[in-house]
Protein backbone atom coordinates (compact mmCIF):
# COMPACT_ATOMS: atom_id res chain seq x y z
CA UNK A 1 0.00 0.00 0.00
CA UNK A 2 1.47 3.60 -0.91
CA UNK A 3 -0.74 5.84 1.53
CA UNK A 4 1.87 7.19 3.30
CA UNK A 5 3.43 8.87 -0.20
CA UNK A 6 0.58 10.39 -0.54
CA UNK A 7 -0.65 13.45 -1.58
CA UNK A 8 2.31 14.01 -3.86
CA UNK A 9 3.93 17.06 -5.25
CA UNK A 10 1.69 17.28 -8.43
CA UNK A 11 -1.50 15.37 -6.89
CA UNK A 12 -3.52 16.86 -4.00
CA UNK A 13 -5.53 13.78 -3.42
CA UNK A 14 -5.31 11.54 -0.31
CA UNK A 15 -4.63 7.69 -1.07
CA UNK A 16 -8.52 6.45 -0.90
CA UNK A 17 -9.60 9.56 -3.19
CA UNK A 18 -8.67 8.08 -6.21
CA UNK A 19 -10.22 5.12 -7.72
CA UNK A 20 -8.41 2.04 -9.28
CA UNK A 21 -9.57 3.13 -12.90
CA UNK A 22 -8.36 6.73 -14.34
CA UNK A 23 -9.45 8.07 -17.57
CA UNK A 24 -7.04 10.88 -18.32
CA UNK A 25 -7.05 14.02 -20.95
CA UNK A 26 -4.59 16.29 -21.71
CA UNK A 27 -6.52 19.13 -21.01
CA UNK A 28 -8.16 19.03 -17.40
CA UNK A 29 -11.51 21.04 -18.99
CA UNK A 30 -11.89 18.12 -20.85
CA UNK A 31 -11.71 15.72 -17.68
CA UNK A 32 -14.39 19.01 -15.79
CA UNK A 33 -16.55 18.08 -18.95
CA UNK A 34 -16.64 14.15 -18.83
CA UNK A 35 -17.14 14.74 -15.04
CA UNK A 36 -19.86 17.22 -14.93
CA UNK A 37 -21.72 15.04 -17.77
CA UNK A 38 -21.32 11.75 -17.02
CA UNK A 39 -20.48 10.83 -13.30
CA UNK A 40 -22.59 10.95 -10.88
CA UNK A 41 -21.84 12.49 -7.20
CA UNK A 42 -18.14 13.73 -8.91
CA UNK A 43 -15.77 15.31 -6.21
CA UNK A 44 -12.96 17.40 -6.74
CA UNK A 45 -9.53 15.69 -5.92
CA UNK A 46 -7.18 17.52 -7.32
CA UNK A 47 -6.48 21.20 -8.41
CA UNK A 48 -2.53 21.62 -7.79
CA UNK A 49 -1.18 23.52 -11.10
CA UNK A 50 -4.67 23.74 -12.08
CA UNK A 51 -5.08 19.91 -13.32
CA UNK A 52 -8.31 19.15 -11.93
CA UNK A 53 -8.78 15.22 -11.23
CA UNK A 54 -12.52 14.37 -9.91
CA UNK A 55 -13.81 11.29 -8.55
CA UNK A 56 -17.22 9.80 -8.55
CA UNK A 57 -18.98 7.22 -9.97
CA UNK A 58 -20.41 5.53 -13.42
CA UNK A 59 -23.07 2.79 -13.28
CA UNK A 60 -22.63 2.76 -9.37
CA UNK A 61 -18.80 1.75 -10.19
CA UNK A 62 -16.00 4.43 -8.72
CA UNK A 63 -13.86 6.22 -11.62
CA UNK A 64 -11.90 9.47 -11.65
CA UNK A 65 -11.17 11.41 -14.26
CA UNK A 66 -8.01 13.94 -14.63
CA UNK A 67 -6.00 16.08 -16.82
CA UNK A 68 -2.68 15.00 -17.29
CA UNK A 69 -1.23 17.85 -19.46
CA UNK A 70 0.61 18.23 -22.93
CA UNK A 71 3.81 15.97 -23.62
CA UNK A 72 5.50 12.97 -22.67
CA UNK A 73 7.23 14.77 -19.12
CA UNK A 74 3.54 15.64 -18.19
CA UNK A 75 1.63 12.24 -18.67
CA UNK A 76 4.89 10.60 -17.12
CA UNK A 77 4.81 12.30 -13.97
CA UNK A 78 1.06 12.15 -13.35
CA UNK A 79 0.96 8.80 -14.57
CA UNK A 80 4.12 7.44 -12.45
CA UNK A 81 2.31 8.51 -9.31
CA UNK A 82 -1.08 7.19 -9.83
CA UNK A 83 0.69 3.97 -11.16
CA UNK A 84 3.01 3.80 -7.91
CA UNK A 85 1.55 6.06 -5.44
CA UNK A 86 -1.87 5.42 -5.34
CA UNK A 87 -2.27 1.66 -6.62
CA UNK A 88 -4.11 2.71 -9.60
CA UNK A 89 -4.57 -0.86 -11.62
CA UNK A 90 -5.95 0.92 -14.59
CA UNK A 91 -5.26 4.51 -16.71
CA UNK A 92 -7.57 5.47 -19.90
CA UNK A 93 -6.21 8.02 -22.14
CA UNK A 94 -8.56 9.98 -23.76
CA UNK A 95 -6.98 12.53 -26.46
CA UNK A 96 -7.00 14.40 -29.64
CA UNK A 97 -4.54 13.35 -32.70
CA UNK A 98 -4.00 14.34 -35.93
CA UNK A 99 -4.51 11.88 -38.52
CA UNK A 100 -1.94 9.77 -41.24
CA UNK A 101 -4.43 7.87 -42.83
CA UNK A 102 -6.90 8.75 -45.62
CA UNK A 103 -9.61 7.11 -44.17
CA UNK A 104 -9.83 8.48 -40.67
CA UNK A 105 -11.52 12.09 -40.46
CA UNK A 106 -11.90 14.37 -37.62
CA UNK A 107 -14.23 12.85 -35.15
CA UNK A 108 -13.14 9.12 -35.91
CA UNK A 109 -11.50 6.83 -32.77
CA UNK A 110 -8.17 5.47 -32.83
CA UNK A 111 -7.55 2.86 -30.54
CA UNK A 112 -3.71 2.73 -30.07
CA UNK A 113 -2.57 -0.98 -29.80
CA UNK A 114 0.82 0.59 -29.99
CA UNK A 115 2.76 4.15 -30.01
CA UNK A 116 5.80 5.14 -31.63
CA UNK A 117 8.05 7.50 -30.66
CA UNK A 118 11.06 10.11 -31.29
CA UNK A 119 11.43 10.70 -27.49
CA UNK A 120 14.20 10.13 -25.74
CA UNK A 121 11.55 8.62 -22.34
CA UNK A 122 12.71 5.08 -22.60
CA UNK A 123 16.46 5.39 -22.21
CA UNK A 124 15.88 5.66 -18.19
CA UNK A 125 14.93 1.99 -18.44
CA UNK A 126 18.32 1.13 -19.57
CA UNK A 127 17.14 -2.02 -22.20
CA UNK A 128 19.94 -3.14 -24.02
CA UNK A 129 17.46 -2.32 -27.49
CA UNK A 130 14.35 -0.65 -28.30
CA UNK A 131 11.26 -0.96 -26.42
CA UNK A 132 7.85 -1.27 -27.85
CA UNK A 133 4.93 -0.04 -26.00
CA UNK A 134 1.80 -1.33 -26.80
CA UNK A 135 -1.94 -1.34 -24.77
CA UNK A 136 -3.29 -4.17 -22.50
CA UNK A 137 -4.79 -6.41 -24.78
CA UNK A 138 -8.16 -6.91 -22.27
CA UNK A 139 -8.69 -3.30 -22.53
CA UNK A 140 -8.40 -2.94 -26.30
CA UNK A 141 -10.38 -6.07 -26.99
CA UNK A 142 -13.70 -4.58 -25.06
CA UNK A 143 -12.98 -1.28 -26.47
CA UNK A 144 -13.45 -2.71 -30.34
CA UNK A 145 -16.25 -4.41 -28.90
CA UNK A 146 -17.85 -1.39 -27.69
CA UNK A 147 -16.81 0.68 -30.71
CA UNK A 148 -19.12 -1.76 -32.56
CA UNK A 149 -21.79 -2.03 -30.20
CA UNK A 150 -21.90 1.88 -30.38
CA UNK A 151 -21.22 2.38 -34.23
CA UNK A 152 -18.59 4.22 -34.31
CA UNK A 153 -16.16 4.90 -36.72
CA UNK A 154 -12.28 3.58 -35.63
CA UNK A 155 -9.28 2.07 -36.46
CA UNK A 156 -7.02 -0.08 -34.49
CA UNK A 157 -3.02 0.28 -34.75
CA UNK A 158 -0.03 2.15 -34.09
CA UNK A 159 0.69 5.64 -33.36
CA UNK A 160 3.04 8.38 -32.95
CA UNK A 161 4.01 9.99 -29.78
CA UNK A 162 6.20 12.67 -30.82
CA UNK A 163 7.75 14.96 -28.35
CA UNK A 164 7.29 18.17 -31.04
CA UNK A 165 4.27 19.91 -31.77
CA UNK A 166 6.05 22.47 -33.87
CA UNK A 167 8.62 20.40 -35.76
CA UNK A 168 11.18 22.18 -38.35
CA UNK A 169 11.29 19.41 -40.01
CA UNK A 170 8.65 17.38 -40.64
CA UNK A 171 8.47 13.41 -41.23
CA UNK A 172 4.61 12.97 -41.07
CA UNK A 173 5.00 11.00 -44.37
CA UNK A 174 7.73 8.58 -43.22
CA UNK A 175 5.75 7.43 -40.37
CA UNK A 176 2.50 7.06 -42.38
CA UNK A 177 4.59 4.63 -44.72
CA UNK A 178 5.30 2.19 -42.48
CA UNK A 179 1.58 1.98 -41.38
CA UNK A 180 1.45 4.79 -37.98
CA UNK A 181 -2.38 6.01 -38.41
CA UNK A 182 -1.88 9.13 -36.47
CA UNK A 183 0.35 11.44 -34.17
CA UNK A 184 0.01 12.81 -30.61
CA UNK A 185 1.78 13.30 -27.83
CA UNK A 186 1.86 10.95 -24.77
CA UNK A 187 0.89 7.62 -25.14
CA UNK A 188 4.17 6.16 -25.35
CA UNK A 189 4.97 7.24 -22.39
CA UNK A 190 1.65 5.87 -20.61
CA UNK A 191 2.15 2.84 -22.01
CA UNK A 192 6.13 2.22 -20.35
CA UNK A 193 4.82 3.37 -17.37
CA UNK A 194 1.83 0.98 -16.88
CA UNK A 195 4.78 -1.70 -17.96
CA UNK A 196 7.24 -0.84 -15.62
CA UNK A 197 3.97 -0.89 -12.93
CA UNK A 198 2.57 -3.85 -14.23
CA UNK A 199 -0.06 -2.40 -14.69
CA UNK A 200 -2.79 -1.80 -17.85
CA UNK A 201 -2.89 1.26 -19.94
CA UNK A 202 -4.83 2.62 -23.22
CA UNK A 203 -5.17 5.52 -25.22
CA UNK A 204 -8.46 5.91 -27.04
CA UNK A 205 -8.27 8.90 -29.39
CA UNK A 206 -10.51 11.24 -31.24
CA UNK A 207 -9.28 12.68 -34.32
CA UNK A 208 -9.09 16.26 -33.91
CA UNK A 209 -6.93 17.74 -37.57
CA UNK A 210 -5.75 16.21 -40.47
CA UNK A 211 -1.93 16.36 -41.46
CA UNK A 212 -2.61 15.48 -45.17
CA UNK A 213 -5.94 17.08 -46.04
CA UNK A 214 -6.04 20.28 -43.78
CA UNK A 215 -9.13 18.98 -41.84
CA UNK A 216 -9.64 20.46 -38.60
CA UNK A 217 -11.69 21.62 -35.44
CA UNK A 218 -11.58 24.31 -32.74
CA UNK A 219 -10.41 23.53 -29.40
CA UNK A 220 -13.58 24.09 -28.57
CA UNK A 221 -15.27 21.18 -30.49
CA UNK A 222 -12.22 19.13 -28.88
CA UNK A 223 -13.38 19.74 -25.60
CA UNK A 224 -16.73 19.17 -25.83
CA UNK A 225 -17.42 17.20 -28.81
CA UNK A 226 -15.58 14.41 -28.89
CA UNK A 227 -17.54 12.45 -26.66
CA UNK A 228 -17.56 9.08 -28.63
CA UNK A 229 -13.91 8.07 -26.68
CA UNK A 230 -15.36 8.78 -23.29
CA UNK A 231 -18.80 6.32 -23.83
CA UNK A 232 -15.85 4.03 -24.89
CA UNK A 233 -13.83 4.48 -22.49
CA UNK A 234 -16.55 4.56 -19.46
CA UNK A 235 -17.58 0.83 -21.40
CA UNK A 236 -14.30 -0.31 -19.95
CA UNK A 237 -15.21 -0.17 -16.48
Amino acid sequence: MSANQTPTPHIGAHYDEIARTVIMAGDPLRAQYMADNYLENPVVVNRIRGMLGFTGTYQGKKVSVMGHGMGIPSISIYTYELFNFYDVDTIIRIGSAGSYHPDLHIGDLVFAQGASTDSNYGAQFGLPGTFAPIADFGLLRKAVEAGETFGYRFKVGNVLSSDTFYSVNPQNEKWASMGVLAVEMEASALYMNAAWAKKRALAILTVSDHLVTGEACTPEERRTTFTHMMDVALALL
